[in-house]
């Protein structure tokens, strides 16, 4: 038997909550469900808020307009009459009687909403479930634990005049995580670096978090940095382990694509980070120390002393994409 779908006014009641920075228990004694429908709504969507839905538009009728007209149907009133009453056209309201009434050609409210969310739940082919060579490649490149960002960026790269080989990484997250849109196994949301099942949140949208002073932005870089083909530009990164127990530091020269890597055995605090930075860029020649770049992390509040120490121009940058390479410790 199929579950009869609860009223979109209430899966949109949760969502709002959700994108308001509420927590699911939260969120579900809001819009006055229970908290295990809440629960299977945000495993279905993956975590992928951008996808749940939102407040109708006026173009569609609303659960209140349908029992407006069940109540004109049971009270005998003709279809003309219903759709002055609700500022509707004739035409919209007879259809939608004949579009949603039951088996018997009764009109019921909630009937009547469930098949038009049913109707609404007709999601287009994904890109990746459409072309077999194109999710060959995706699913190939995650088990080698590149991330979505890279394969997005390397796939026009390697198809240029291919655009059906194209696709977003977001549609490969959205593939991974959110029910209906699998093209992908679901097992491989493993290899994503993060190792989650569901997105979260990376922030609630009341929380601040500041921005360490002093740091210059990327757009300021020189301009050399982008060609590759001048050494000494360095991207930065750092790895953390499991509940950000351990942590490893990269640096990859842009170039070469040659990777030193920052042993942090002890912990990744500020202090940690400069003194192991400091320690490992001084075994660089002058000439292969032109810039850094390393997203907005905390463990780089320590800049300034870095860039002193190590004679290096450090850039802030909070959408590295780090491309596959071999590292050499």
């Amino acid at each position: 038997m199929v579950r009869p779908l609860l009223p979109r006014a209430v899966r949109v009641a949760f969502w709002q909550a959700i994108r308001s920075g509420m927590l699911i228990d939260e969120a579900a004694g809001v819009s006055g469900i229970a908290h295990r429908t809440a629960l299977r709504w945000f495993g279905q969507a993956g975590g992928v808020i951008a996808n749940a839905p939102r407040p109708a538009s006026g173009r569609y009728l609303s659960f209140a307009e349908r029992e407006e007209i069940a109540l004109g149907k049971a009270a005998g009133r003709s279809v003309r009459a219903i759709a002055a009453g609700l500022g509707r056209q004739p035409s919209t309201v007879s259809r939608e009687i004949a579009r949603n009434s039951g088996s018997r050609g009764r009109y019921r409210a909630g009937v009547a909403e469930d098949k038009a969310q049913q109707r609404a739940r007709r999601p287009k082919t994904a890109k990746l479930a459409a072309c077999a060579e194109l999710r060959a490649i995706v699913q190939q490149r995650l088990t080698q634990r590149w991330s979505p960002e890279q394969i997005a960026a390397t796939l026009k790269q390697d198809y240029p005049t291919r655009p059906e080989m194209w696709v977003s990484h977001e549609t490969i997250y959205q593939s991974l995580y959110v029910q209906g849109r699998g093209a992908l196994r679901r097992e491989l949301a493993v290899c994503l670096r993060t190792g989650r099942a569901l997105r979260r949140p990376r922030r609630r949208p009341d929380e601040r978090r500041g921005r360490i002073p002093g740091m210059i932005n990327i757009a300021d870089r020189p301009a050399e940095a982008d060609d590759r083909n001048v050494a000494g530009h360095w991207e930065g990164d750092l790895i953390l382990g499991t509940a950000a127990k351990s942590a490893i530091g990269t640096l990859v020269e842009r170039t070469t694509r040659y990777c030193l890597l920052l042993h942090l055995p002890a912990g990744h605090t500020a202090e940690q980070v400069r003194d192991r930075m400091i320690e490992v860029i001084a075994t660089l020649p002058a000439q292969l120390r032109r810039s850094l770049a390393w997203d907005q992390g905390a463990e780089l509040a320590r800049h300034l002393e870095i860039s002193i120490a190590a004679d290096i121009d450090i850039y802030t940058n909070r959408n590295i994409v780090v491309e596959e390479m071999e590292c050499a410790s």
